[in-house]
């Protein structure tokens, strides 16, 4: 069985933990101990777990992912009002060949994921996607993806599937259960302009790095319905992550990246969440652990709404355009909005009402002014491929 392979919990973190108050993550989590194994899953509402896998980086790691400085600035942060269990798994480490990583944490996932249990996962490359991404397979028909990261990650069609190309092993593997792919906060010179297109001709929404810093606000549509979300640390700027030459003085603030952390853990379709490319100093170790604080607050508040004509909660508006008739809807709850999507019924909704896309007021106020939503017109194309 693959949770087998987990290492457990260092013994110098657990005797760390036994410093902190009571009031601390570390003291609320149930930890996988060499002493007493694995933690109960039964009941567990988020798992966190390492992956050191390291062997596919796109430049070459010369240290070891340090979970044990994660785990200290992560354990000794104060729980919020929170009643979600969290149990901590420990590490997978780097098996015989990096297939055999991939096996086990695709295992895992696929476990956790059948008792519904989140996991967090922290990795030392971001190619780790692609297992947590196959993990997916017999659970859901359809992923959604999104990718907060300065580049998107296609590579050279040729390339063998690495850090920097994990996204064209996903793209052009089968089965394939990639409904969408969302990319946020790419930076347009760190990618070359075939794939830009590449994004505009599959339909996948992007957007640039200044677009969120004017407004993270923009974030929380494209998280409401992702699956899986995964984060390069590299698209947080360099004076946020100790000066590191592999991040850019271009990047997400400390506070947009947990902004946005944040909105990933109020997903209402969200299952699984991964942090990679992680430094090994304390600045980056304590902002990452704010992150997943972040994350798991946000799930905290979490709030699933579905729109109906029926329900009075919410508001629908209809909009009359050139060539389409859009249906708006809003919560009065908490004033988010949907448009319906019609051709996306049968085969990605299986039902016999329209899919609801999540959208802005923005979106709203562009279609009155008769300009149809960007994010309309993808979700719209891509119903008939």
């Amino acid at each position: 069985m693959a949770f087998d392979f987990l290492l457990p919990v260092s013994q110098s973190v657990l005797a760390h933990t036994e410093l902190l108050p009571a009031q601390a993550l570390g003291r609320n989590i149930y930890k996988h101990t060499e002493q007493d194994g694995l933690p109960v899953l039964a009941g567990a509402r988020f798992a966190l777990l390492g992956v050191y896998e390291s062997r596919n980086a796109f430049i070459r790691k010369t240290s070891r992912l340090d979970m044990d400085g994660l785990r200290l600035q992560l354990y000794k942060l104060m729980q919020g009002n929170w009643n979600d269990t969290i149990i901590d798994l420990g590490d997978v480490d780097e098996g015989e060949t990096v297939k055999d990583t991939y096996f086990v944490v695709r295992e895992i996932l696929a476990g956790l994921l059948e008792e519904n249990i989140i996991p967090i996962i922290i990795g030392a490359t971001q190619d780790i996607t692609y297992p947590m991404y196959r993990a997916f397979d017999g659970i859901t028909d359809l992923v959604n993806l999104v990718s907060v990261d300065s580049r998107f990650d296609f590579g050279a069609e040729e390339e063998l599937i690495s850090s920097n190309s994990y996204m064209s092993k996903i793209i052009t593997d089968k089965p394939n259960n990639l409904f969408n792919f969302s990319n946020l906060g790419y930076q347009s010179y760190f990618n070359a302009q075939e794939e830009i297109d590449l994004m505009d001709r599959l339909f996948f929404d992007a957007y640039r790095l200044g677009e969120l810093t004017a407004d993270i606000g923009l974030v929380e549509p494209v998280m409401r319905n992702a699956h899986l979300v995964s984060l390069d640390a590299r698209a947080i700027r360099a004076a946020e992550m100790g000066q590191s030459d592999e991040f850019s003085p271009n990047g997400f603030t400390g506070r947009e990246i947990c902004a946005i952390t944040r909105y990933a853990g109020m997903g209402e379709q969200i299952a699984a969440f991964g942090i990679f490319e992680v430094e090994n100093n304390p600045q980056s170790l304590q902002l990452i652990a704010q992150m997943i604080w972040y994350f798991l607050e946000g799930h905290n508040f979490s709030t699933r709404e579905f729109p109906s004509d029926n329900d009075p909660n919410f508001t629908k508006y209809i909009v009359p355009c050139d060539s389409e008739q859009l249906h708006f809807y809003k919560s009065a709850l908490t004033e988010r909005w949907w448009v319906e999507v019609p051709n996306l019924l049968s085969a990605h909704t299986k039902s016999d009402t329209p899919a609801l896309l999540p959208c802005t007021e923005q979106d709203y106020l562009d279609a009155c002014d008769q300009n149809i939503p960007e994010r309309w017109f993808k979700a719209y194309k891509k119903g008939f491929n």
